[in-house]
């Protein structure tokens, strides 16, 4: 094998003892050469359909991930990828950008970190940026679908979804929002709670995360035999403790206390907490309050919170390693990658026959 021929190969992805696959390995598995292997990754040369077939459930069998770093310097790739988040300030955000980037670095990345706040604008200048070769890949956290200019057909950088997105046509890592949803308020039906408010339905209400949210929780009352009442969803667009803070009190002024309330996210949970404290209504002994994302601060909360849990390293690490595929391999056909969750049941929530 010629030294252009090698330099050609994607290096294993992990030290040694780390379990990761080489092209070594999955190059004995399908019965071919570690250049047929090199050659199915990178597309640039042809290989016969029944070889590629072979290579490909090797690949795909051994879970093989290339190392892109190794190959910056000779192919002209720049080592970065771009990470985009909604909104930089928000606990959850900080979470996620810290287990993206420290990810990234174990794989020999730097990571350029970017805030959209909806706005396609800034997306697109993304997309060009990696197209300019300023960045090797896109990690995009679309909220709304009038944000995501981009669409299948266009010239487009290896771009990977992460959030509660619809389906859209590009790799997707992302929590089964729809289900998660179910869960927690199935969980607050099992301890009792019949009147259970949902805080987080933004004026925008295409929302990929709010829609998506709200048919899980709806979906569990309807399966409980409950009714579900459009007054029990609490309209707010600002997922901040402070836009909880504000949205719980206007609705508590004109309407009666609920069994429970459960928020689409951690944040609008925690200002739920604080606006009922001002108003003297204990939790949970007055009402129970549930969240979704297990933000740290969360588990320290005054109670702690009950919410929706996921493993973020895991989310960060199924998010990078189909990147290198997609930037390997454009041709893949496109996937969509669910990370469990789990309901974390911690001091905010009750039984209703103890919170009464």
């Amino acid at each position: 094998m010629s030294p252009s021929a090698m330099n050609e190969l994607p290096p294993a992805t992990g030290t040694p003892g780390s379990g990761r696959a080489t092209v070594r390995d999955v190059a004995a598995r399908a019965g071919v050469s570690p250049k047929t292997v090199s050659n199915v990754i990178t597309g640039k040369v042809y290989v016969r359909p029944e070889t590629r077939r072979r290579v490909d459930a090797a690949l795909a069998e051994l879970d093989y991930v290339p190392n892109l770093s190794a190959r910056g310097l000779r192919n002209g790739r720049s080592g970065v990828i771009a990470l985009a988040l909604p909104d930089l300030a928000t606990p959850y955000s900080a979470e996620v950008a810290h287990h993206f980037v420290e990810a990234a670095h174990s794989r020999g990345w730097g990571v350029q970190i970017e805030e959209t706040r909806g706005r396609p604008d800034r997306e697109q200048q993304l997309v060009s940026r990696a197209l300019s070769r300023l960045v090797d890949g896109l990690i995009l956290n679309p909220v709304f679908p009038d944000e995501l200019s981009l669409s299948a057909d266009a010239l487009l950088p290896p771009t990977v979804l992460i959030g509660e997105v619809l389906d859209l046509p590009f790799d997707q890592v992302r929590v089964d929002p729809e289900t998660a949803a179910y869960d927690m308020t199935s969980h607050l039906i099992g301890l009792g709670h019949r009147r259970i408010a949902l805080l987080g339905s933004p004026d925008r209400s295409t929302a990929f995360t709010a829609t998506l949210r709200t048919q899980g929780y709806r979906r569990a009352l309807v399966d409980a035999g409950l009714r579900t009442d459009p007054r029990l969803e609490i309209a707010c667009d600002d997922w901040t403790p402070r836009g909880g803070a504000g949205a719980v009190d206007s609705f508590i002024d004109g309407s009666p206390l609920p069994d429970a309330i459960f928020c689409l996210t951690d944040s609008l949970a925690l200002g739920v907490i604080s606006a009922l404290w001002r108003r003297g209504i204990r939790v949970p002994r007055g009402i129970s309050v549930a969240g979704f994302d297990d933000i740290a601060d969360g588990e320290f909360a005054a109670p702690p919170l009950t919410t929706v849990s996921f493993d973020k390293d895991e989310f960060a690490a199924r998010a990078l390693d189909r990147l290198a595929e997609r930037i390997t391999r454009a041709s893949m056909p496109v996937r969509t990658i669910r990370v469990p969750h789990r309901i974390v049941a911690r001091q905010s929530t009750a039984a209703r026959a103890t919170t009464r």
